[in-house]
């Protein structure tokens, strides 16, 4: 019988895993689903993601896609895996792919989210899920900053020294942000992102927001390209990986319709 492909959209905290990628220990989000995924098929099943994410980060729709040799029902790859999952990490669709399908290679675009609590304490209740900043932050000039960072170009000032992208140049086609009560909402999509780009974009729109630099420093360290003249990585805690895209004829299901 010949192999079958299958992609799942799955959804995780990240909050109590080393990050995706699978380590020696085995305490990362893909050693937990495949462990899940393995029991279901009866035989060691192994998955590719869209993308990696680092330890503390979340996913709202991680597409991972794994080959399998075992012919199962749709749902049992769903409320089968689910059964097995700890409540942190959850299948949210299965859909069967053709193999010329690849969760990264075909993705189209990857989309973020960055949920950053804006008020004199920190929250209690949605620890781990959110970013923090205290003072006020002017959210017209950073709106204003982010302007220039649409479009393609090279990313080395926002790019982590351990970073692996064999390009720093990516084309960034939305950054948003937006106000919900006490918190910020930053939406970012691209084709591709550098390791920790979003978080340092972040960091520096932060930089602008409470006044240190006017919105036209975020060119300055753009043009620099070089990440001494950018903030610090901002904390994982509120990142998620919200979506990825894919052309239609694969015809995948989406947790976003």
């Amino acid at each position: 019988m010949p192999a079958i492909r299958v992609a799942l959209g799955v959804e995780y905290d990240g909050s109590e895993f080393f990050g995706w990628q699978s380590q020696a220990d085995g305490h990362t989000v893909q050693d937990v689903l495949q462990a899940a995924l393995s029991s279901i098929a009866d035989e060691k099943i192994a998955v590719i993601a869209a993308g990696r994410t680092d330890t503390g980060v979340h996913a709202l729709e991680q597409v991972v896609h794994f080959d399998t040799n075992t012919a199962r029902p749709l749902s049992a790859w769903v409320r089968g895996v689910n059964a097995l999952l700890p409540k942190s990490i959850v299948v949210l669709w299965a859909h069967a792919v053709p193999e010329e399908f690849h969760a990264r290679f075909s993705a189209q675009a990857r989309s973020y989210r960055y949920l950053l609590i804006n008020r004199p304490v920190r929250s209690a209740v949605r620890h781990g899920k959110v970013g923090w900043f205290h003072a006020p932050l002017d959210i017209e000039k950073m709106r204003e900053a982010a302007l220039h960072l649409l479009g393609e170009h090279d990313f080395s000032a926002f790019r982590a020294a351990e970073c692996q992208a064999k390009s720093p140049v990516k084309n960034l086609f939305q950054l948003d942000i937006n106000r919900q009560d006490d918190k910020l909402v930053f939406d970012l999509t691209a084709g591709a992102f550098l390791h920790h780009m979003v978080r340092n974009i972040v960091g520096c729109l932060v930089y602008v927001g409470k006044g240190k630099y006017p919105p036209g420093w975020m060119k300055e360290v753009l043009e620099s390209r070089d990440r001494k003249h950018a903030a610090p990585t901002f904390a994982p805690d509120g990142l998620y990986l919200r979506c990825i895209t894919y052309d239609a004829k694969w015809g995948l299901p989406t947790a976003f319709p």
